[in-house]
């Protein structure tokens, strides 16, 4: 069974310059750039959640990696069927392949 499980990445401007944190008023946040991982060589899609987040998954004050969606291979596929050839080559491209 294969699953993927899509990232989104956070980055803290404020940390750059300044100290980048809530309470100086310093934090200033930007959504960035996402990731797509292909797991396999698990049966459980919450298993493969945990594993992205265990590898790949972020959480400091400069940036922050966690996972938003996750779904088959197969939905995955169904999926980008549905939207732009460009747009789905360049997910395709994009995609890591991972397995614990």
């Amino acid at each position: 069974m294969k699953f993927v499980i899509s990232t989104q990445y956070l980055e803290n401007y404020g940390a750059h310059s300044e100290d980048g944190k809530f309470s100086s008023g310093n934090a200033y946040w930007k959504m960035k750039g996402g990731s797509d991982y292909i797991v396999s060589g698990l049966t459980r899609i919450q298993d493969a959640v945990a594993f992205v987040m265990a590898k790949f998954g972020e959480n400091d004050l400069y940036g922050k990696a966690f996972p938003t969606a996750y779904r088959t291979f197969e939905q995955w596929e169904d999926e980008l069927e549905e939207m732009d050839g460009e747009y789905a080559e360049f997910l395709i491209g994009q995609a890591k392949e991972v397995c614990p």
